[in-house]
């Protein structure tokens, strides 16, 4: 087993100590760091920024071609990590435990050690690793953002005040597809510069406040009742993600059942339980957004957007439009005429 060790005082020195271990090459560009790996050891990359708000975050992408341990040392470094296991798994424990704690794919893990222990990861060889770690420096983040208490249960406002390290902490989280999303809306940033650096501040503070909502429900005892197996939600997200991509064909829920290989009530328990509504509202509300996406950037009048999203009716269209934004169609497409006018 290849063994990592990390001491580090900041983010980008435990990317540095993990390169002078196992080998690779590091470029740095407006404050994203990145490691690039292609060795005996593994492959792929680890990539991290940081924010003058305390926060920074890692994320994993690669391939550990031995099992490898990496062992944290939080005597000068000891965040509050948040981390969300995007494809793989890992094992976790803190070193004066016994037994391992597995962090499964679609997974998260929230802990910070007291000054007395270690963090230990166990990887395993040979499995596609995409790991993303958010991790809090408490005091710098306590004075930039105050509000933060807000949000926190008890248990967790107690981790964030400990400014001392004077206590371990770990929560294993639920399945939870919502924060996949969200970690692959960080991914696909493809913007650079300062713009990139905002825009990936952004999503780290939706998928923090991800992380507290989740563990927020599990504290108060609110039942996180995972209806469905992994493989059974995998399918109905990507069903889901055909829908965005094609709102426009023609969606029966027998159809769909064929094709998903799932009763109808399982398809409408999965779209309740991963986007809260029914498989009809969840397919109206996509039409919906595509139309408004089309009013705000293409020059199609009113019936061309609403035969090219699937609807038949241009009078239900309006109706449940204005419903759902207040305006109806050709009010939001004046709206925007009067922006640009104002604009140029």
């Amino acid at each position: 087993m290849k063994i990592i060790k990390i001491n580090a005082e900041n983010t980008m020195d435990s990317i540095q100590q993990i390169k002078e271990q196992i080998g690779g090459t590091i470029t740095q560009k407006w404050g994203e760091n990145v490691l690039d790996i292609d060795n005996e050891f593994a492959k792929g990359c680890i990539r991290s920024m940081s924010f003058d708000w305390g926060v920074s975050f890692v994320e994993f992408n690669l391939i550990f071609f031995q099992n490898t341990k990496v062992i944290s040392d939080p005597s000068k470094f000891n965040p509050i990590q948040f981390s969300y296991s995007l494809n793989g798994s890992f094992d976790h424990k803190f070193s004066n435990q016994e037994e391992f704690t597995t962090i499964e794919q679609f997974h998260s893990f929230i802990g910070t050690c007291d000054s007395d222990v270690s963090h230990h990861f166990n990887f395993p060889k040979d499995v596609h690793i995409e790991l993303n770690t958010i991790r809090i420096i408490r005091k710098k983040f306590l004075n930039k953002r105050i509000n933060i208490s807000n949000m926190l249960n008890n248990k967790l406002y107690e981790v964030f005040v400990d400014k001392q390290h004077d206590n371990k902490f770990a929560y294993y989280g639920p399945i939870s597809l919502k924060m996949a999303d969200r970690v692959k809306a960080l991914q696909d940033i493809k913007t650079k510069g300062m713009i990139r650096l905002l825009k990936a501040e952004g999503e780290l503070y939706q998928l923090l406040s991800m992380h507290i909502e989740l563990h927020n429900k599990y504290d108060s005892a609110e039942v996180l009742d995972i209806p469905l197996s992994k493989s059974v939600l995998k399918r109905i997200k990507k069903l889901g993600e055909k829908i965005v991509k094609n709102p426009e064909d023609n969606y029966l829920l027998e159809e769909l059942s064929s094709e998903t290989g799932l009763s109808q009530a399982k398809l409408q328990e999965g779209f309740k339980f991963l986007f809260a509504k029914t498989v009809t509202e969840y397919i109206r509300h996509v039409r919906l957004e595509k139309a408004r996406d089309l009013m705000n950037n293409t020059n199609l009048n009113i019936s061309q957007i609403v035969y090219s999203i699937g609807f038949t009716s241009r009078s239900y269209f309006s109706k449940i439009f204005k419903d759902k934004y207040g305006l109806t169609p050709n009010e939001f497409k004046k709206q925007i005429v009067v922006l640009i006018e104002e604009e140029s």
